[in-house]
């Protein structure tokens, strides 16, 4: 009964998603279009129409648009971020733990980045 608790334990953890902190572009060039773009991967948050609807977490992403935030589409643009999330590991943020705007000077200084766009 003993190992079989620990391996139900082990089984449990070796499925939970760890969090990653990714850092880099947020977009946002249109209505429910979202991803975040770092030194790794574009990572899709949410994109207009997805069968997979809003990532748990969304309301966590302040109205960017207030500050440090480039208009490329009206209200609609980019900025600079770092976020806790969880991903499927190849394309997609699949929970959103934590969020925090930059400066956006921080991503233009990183060559590690593509420009947005």
């Amino acid at each position: 009964m003993k190992y079989q608790m620990i391996a139900a334990a082990l089984a449990i953890a070796a499925n939970a998603q760890a969090a990653e902190t990714r850092c880099g572009w947020i977009e946002n060039p249109t209505p429910a279009n979202w991803w975040l773009e770092d030194a790794e991967n574009t990572w899709t948050i949410m994109t207009q129409g997805d069968d997979v609807g809003e990532v748990e977490g969304m309301e966590l992403i302040s109205d960017i648009s207030e500050h440090e935030f480039v208009r490329t589409n009206g209200n609609y643009g980019y900025a600079c971020a770092c976020m806790s999330v969880e991903t499927d590991g190849k394309e997609r943020i699949t929970k959103i733990l934590s969020f925090r705007q930059l400066k956006l000077a921080k991503c233009r200084a990183d060559k590690a980045l593509k420009f947005p766009g």
